[in-house]
């Protein structure tokens, strides 16, 4: 009975000892831009407790005494997430570097996190033309769509960059696919200023038929790493080829029909997943194949009953919404459907959805 008791005693403590708090920050270092000279200004510095355990926040010390510090002692349970106030003077002209000094139940030493930014005497404010926020730079947009792109086509799109800084940016993009290439003007983006890079799709290099979609990477600063803060998601859809096809072969192509092209989930609060069906029918004349049957997010997956359908005949298409990716999607939810109908080789069903 001891020798079973000491055992208990001793798994006990080694899982007392496994048990700890850990505080893991959004960002070790929050670049904030410019800042108005002499017009005080908060930042929140956010953290998570990725232990299993409490984490406490016991003391916040900043660098300087032009920062002023406030945040909640209170446990902050495992999983959750928890915030750091900062104010900034911003009394000195100039470009800052600005740490706090972290005390936590998590571990003996002290944890530093930062904010980096410049003090100006006049903003410049991209921020409601430009709402993608990357720190130094900011852009219009970090999706890019080529639709309806035909074989031998060679469409350009535009990524439109602004420079928040005051130094000059030099932009460049990383993991270009072979059928992508980036031309920057111009080359060096000066500081308060915006540019553009223009995007050319060689639709020749394309992988498939449908949806071809990547991510590439723009760099913020030499040596900058891949990571979703910068990720440009590019879907380019091309269609089939049916220019050689004659009168009579059109007369007699298949037809694609859906019972529907909107799909409404309404609001996903509270639901993990949620499913809907639609009908596909083929009204045509002949044989109707469904050639892809794609999804512009992973937020979406879809189940479709069989990809040929004789004249006259029906299959179900099932779509599911998962929630834990619609708020990280760049895309717009949407289905998309290629077919040999000649007239409507192209289908998309829009998905309505309220994280």
């Amino acid at each position: 009975m001891k020798r079973i008791y000491l055992l208990f005693s001793l798994i006990t403590a080694v899982a007392t000892l496994s048990a700890q708090p850990l505080f893991v920050p959004d960002k070790d270092i929050t670049k904030v831009g410019e800042v108005l000279f002499q017009s005080p200004k908060s930042f929140t510095l956010g953290f998570s407790n990725k232990g299993d355990k409490p984490l406490v926040v016991k003391e916040v010390r900043p660098s300087c005494g032009c920062i002023d510090v406030a945040f909640d002692n209170k446990p902050i349970e495992p999983g959750a997430h928890g915030e750091i106030r900062l104010t900034f003077d911003a009394k000195m002209l100039g470009t800052f570097y600005k740490d706090v000094e972290i005390l936590t139940n998590a571990q003996d030493q002290p944890l530093y996190m930062a904010i980096q930014g410049i003090v100006v005497k006049e903003v410049q404010d991209f921020s409601g033309d430009y709402p993608i926020d990357l720190g130094n730079v900011r852009l219009l947009s970090n999706y890019i769509e080529y639709d309806d792109v035909n074989k031998g086509d060679m469409p350009v799109q535009e990524i439109r960059v602004a420079n928040v800084e005051r130094t000059p940016y030099k932009p460049e993009l990383m993991h270009l696919p072979p059928y992508l290439s980036a031309e920057y003007v111009p080359e060096t983006i000066p500081g308060g200023k915006a540019g553009i890079i223009r995007l050319t799709l060689d639709s020749k290099k394309l992988f498939q038929l449908g949806l071809n979609q990547t991510s590439i990477y723009l760099a913020r600063y030499m040596g900058d790493k891949v990571n979703e803060d910068n990720e440009i998601v590019v879907s380019a859809v091309q269609l089939p080829d049916f220019s050689q096809l004659s009168q009579a072969q059109r007369d007699q192509a298949p037809v694609i029909q859906l019972s529907e092209e909107q799909l409404d989930f309404g609001s996903m609060e509270g639901r993990k997943k949620a499913q809907k069906k639609l009908t596909i029918t083929n009204t045509g004349k002949t044989t109707l194949h469904i050639r892809q049957v794609q999804v512009f997010n992973k937020s979406l997956s879809v189940s479709l009953g069989d990809r040929t359908l004789e004249p006259g005949k029906s299959t179900r298409l099932k779509v599911t919404v998962n929630t834990k990716y619609l708020k990280k999607a760049k895309a717009r939810p949407r289905v998309l459907l290629i077919s040999d109908d000649p007239e409507n080789a192209k289908k998309i069903i829009n998905i309505h959805v309220t994280p």
